[in-house]
């Protein structure tokens, strides 16, 4: 017989992760119970313990990484007071500084040890994402000074968009290849400034008709751009490139605070599937067959649960750590460069929509090996049924949504100015309107409504526009849109284009109606920049 499974920790290492004393939460504390007395059946991680008692702690760092577990290098000690000393000659407040090495938990059961790597954590909002990045590329020179191998890398390929299989299918959103995608400049990095991709294309033929290969992203001139005045266009080979980035500060520190969160349920489902199935094993068996039979089946299913719980949580665990080692010093978020960015306008060719829209053009090498095209992940704020409920229409009017294989809708066509003036759907309700869907940086994938009146808008200044005017599908759903969500696309339930968002109408702290270009006029002034834009391509 095997001798009984010990609990895993020492009082000091529960110590060292701030898992016991003052502030420990009381799931943590009833979860550690449960691994005291069944250790052979709960067996968490320090980390996800961590993340059990602080789902959405942040840190800011050069390299932004959580111990799941670490090993410091002795020989470290040699550089640090140098790479100390380059930090405050930087004006960078850190608050730690020490050589790591990171375990990756497989889903065998086994731990991989990953490089050591130099953490700097910094004191949070007292340094920029681009000041850092410039001090570790100083870091990196020192070490190499000093003897140390640096291996470099221009950072990871964009994710694809995976099957509801995959546990991170939600979490790992914000770095695939779709619309919606988040978005910042490095000019614009140090106000967190952010928004979000409308669309792709592939230009086809360059401005002296010979082909080209190149494929760019649509978003908003404010989003790309800190000056909306003046005009931009990139120069070509020689001029300095405005990088455009993957997810901001914040909406970076999001997805990592979502995946920690992720950890943080399923540790918490692993507690309460073990006391249930620790209950269904100590309960008499009952003499009534069929409730045995139950009992039985219940104690198998359980046990099941608690398996891949157990198997996800060991997926999440190694996600957060890729995403961390991976992705957090921002150059190696960047996906492409700001191309082409007319000021905003409201006067062009004697229309009166908001012109604000902006190209960029995306690194192939990132985008090609997961790149689909126009293409929305749903994702699964909503499930099928609610998003069948919202649009599907009363009487006898057509059906303008269906839920698309593996939650990608594809974007086709748009929806012209006649169409829009006269919507042929109705709502749940039965009344004549567009619903219409985006989704975008902030808020993420939202339901509107679009009643098929365009607004007429005046400024301060008397400068008239005309925009699409979205409503909050209810009192109940929330903001269509928010700050962040800039450049979205908004769509229909066939996946027709329908506008840009631009803006909003607050109303307390929040967006009452959202504001957008009509898409079949963004895209004829598109097309007045880029003539043989195709916007229809499913590959690079």
């Amino acid at each position: 017989m095997d001798a009984p499974k010990p609990f895993p920790y020492t009082d000091e290492e529960l110590d060292a992760a701030s898992l016991r004393g003052e502030g420990v939460s009381q799931l943590v504390i009833q979860t550690l119970e449960t691994m005291r007395e069944h250790p052979e059946l709960l067996d968490l991680s320090l980390f996800t313990l961590e993340c059990l008692n602080y789902p959405g702690r942040r840190q800011s760092s050069v390299s932004l990484a959580s111990s799941v577990s670490s090993y410091l290098s002795t020989d470290s000690t040699a550089v640090s007071p140098y790479i100390r000393q380059l930090l405050k000659t930087r004006k960078i407040c850190y608050s730690a500084i020490k050589a790591a090495r990171f375990v990756a938990h497989g889903e065998d059961d086994k731990d991989t040890i990953g490089p050591v790597v130099i953490l700097i954590l910094t004191h949070p909002t007292t340094t920029t994402a681009e000041n850092a990045h410039d001090a570790s590329q100083d870091v990196l020179a020192l070490l190499e000074a000093n003897g140390v191998r640096v291996l470099w890398s221009n950072g990871p390929h964009l994710l694809h968009v995976t099957d509801d299989i995959d546990p991170t299918h939600y979490v790992c959103r914000f770095l695939t290849a779709a619309l919606g995608m988040p978005i910042a400049t490095m000019e614009r990095e140090a106000t967190d400034a952010q928004g979000s991709v409308a669309l792709f294309f592939h230009e086809n033929k360059d401005k002296h008709g010979a082909p080209s290969p190149k494929v760019f992203g649509v978003t908003n001139c404010h989003v790309l751009c800190e000056d909306t005045t003046i005009d931009y266009e990139f120069k070509g080979a020689g001029a300095p490139p405005r990088h455009v980035r993957l997810a901001g500060f914040h909406r970076f520190q999001r997805g990592l605070d979502e995946i920690r969160a992720c950890i943080s349920n399923h540790g918490f489902d692993a507690n309460i599937l073990v006391r249930e199935i620790v209950w269904l094993e100590a309960k008499p068996k009952s003499e009534d067959e069929e409730a045995a039979v139950e009992d039985k089946v219940a104690l198998e299913v359980q046990r099941d649960k608690l398996a891949k719980v157990k198997k996800d949580i060991g997926v999440f665990e190694t996600f957060y750590n890729d995403v961390s080692n991976q992705w957090s010093d921002i150059a190696c978020r960047n996906i492409g460069h700001v191309s082409w960015a007319p000021k905003i306008s409201v006067d062009v060719q004697g229309a009166s929509y908001t012109k604000d829209i902006a190209t960029f053009e995306v690194d192939a090498v990132k985008f090609k090996a997961q790149f689909k095209g126009n293409v929305v992940d749903l994702g699964s704020k909503f499930t099928l049924w609610q998003l069948t409920k919202m649009f599907y229409p009363k009487g006898g009017g057509r059906t303008t949504f269906r839920w698309p294989t593996n939650r990608q809708l594809r974007i086709n066509g748009y929806l012209t100015r006649e169409l829009l003036a006269v919507p042929d759907c109705f709502d749940s309700n039965g009344e004549s309107c567009l619903l219409v869907m985006k989704n975008g940086n902030a808020t993420d994938l939202m339901v509107g409504r679009y009643a098929s009146l365009e607004a007429y808008l005046c400024d301060d200044l008397g400068v008239e526009s005309i925009e699409l005017a979205i409503y909050n599908y209810d009192k109940q759903s929330g903001s269509f849109s928010d700050k962040g969500d800039s450049g979205s696309l908004i769509f229909d339930g066939e996946g027709r284009m329908v506008g840009i968002i631009h803006s909003g109408m607050l109303k307390g702290e929040s967006n009452h109606v959202t504001y957008a270009t009509p898409a079949w006029w963004a895209i004829e002034q598109l097309i007045v920049k880029y003539p043989h834009a195709d916007f229809n391509r499913t590959a690079f």
